[in-house]
């Protein structure tokens, strides 16, 4: 009888220890949906420099980093950040792979119809980099009908759409489509590509860290002046509002002036 006894408060002590992890599973999954959760992770591209990079440890830091901290701390959440190819970001934001993209990404109609964008943090455009040696290239005039030239640009940027634009139009004869802005310019020390189209923040950066290799030629194009925003799901109105909120704040109190001044991108 004791032994039955034993048995039985053991397999109602298992049913009820079932029971609490159960719950508290539950609850997990409820805290990691809610849109109130106090971290969130934030997806980016870290070959953007100054915006997006890493540094000798491997930690992704930059402006962008910078500056979606001092957002986050002004909100009273936290953050982490998870490193992804440009191209995937907004597919990990609809799919809840991330909360938040911030990767220097300029607000266009397209992505626009697929996330929502908060109000803009940076206005910057596209210009052309060469090699140091370079002189048959002196901006966007020297893409012209028959000029043979080979452009490259990262993919799922409007850098990309313009050296496919070209490439329709004649202007030049090849448009390489790279994942990362480091095999851009690989291929064009190599001599593989002519010209690379970047953001000009991130050519500047590259001029002034290898400035004996490369330089920029010509003006931003501009038609491609853009705002740059951070994003979240059309769905995330909260988290959309904390972040605008945010942003509004540490420019007023001057901490977006000070980070834009340490990463050297003030406008």
């Amino acid at each position: 009888m004791k032994g039955k006894n034993l048995l039985k408060k053991t397999v109602l002590l298992t049913v009820a220890l079932a029971m609490v992890v159960g719950v508290t599973a539950c609850g997990q999954k409820k805290n990691y949906d809610s849109k109130d959760k106090k971290t969130y992770v934030v997806g980016t591209e870290p070959t953007f420099a100054p915006f997006d990079t890493t540094d000798a440890d491997g930690n992704i830091v930059g402006f962008d980093m910078d500056l979606m901290k001092a957002i986050a701390k002004d909100q009273g959440f936290k953050v982490e950040f998870e490193s992804l190819e440009f191209d995937a970001l907004i597919p990990a934001l609809k799919s809840d792979s991330t909360d938040i993209v911030i990767a220097g990404m300029n607000v266009t109609p397209e992505r626009a119809k697929q996330v929502a964008f908060s109000d803009p943090y940076y206005k910057t455009g596209i210009v052309v980099l060469v090699k140091k040696d370079n002189t048959t290239i002196t901006g966007w005039d020297s893409f012209t009908s028959g000029s043979g030239l080979k452009v490259a640009a990262q993919t799922g940027t409007s850098q990309a759409d313009i050296a496919e634009q070209l490439k329709k139009e004649g202007k030049i004869s090849k448009a390489t489509i790279l994942n990362q802005n480091t095999t851009a310019l690989q291929q064009l020390e190599n001599g593989d590509v002519d010209a690379v189209l970047v953001d000009k923040p991130v050519a500047v950066d590259i001029v002034a860290s290898q400035g004996a290799k490369y330089k920029v030629v010509g003006d931003m194009k501009t038609d491609s002046v853009a705002d740059v925003a951070i994003a979240v799901k059309t769905d995330n109105k909260d988290l959309l509002k904390k972040i605008n909120k945010g942003l509004k704040n540490i420019k007023e109190n001057g901490t977006y002036d000070k980070l834009a001044k340490k990463w050297k991108i003030e406008q």
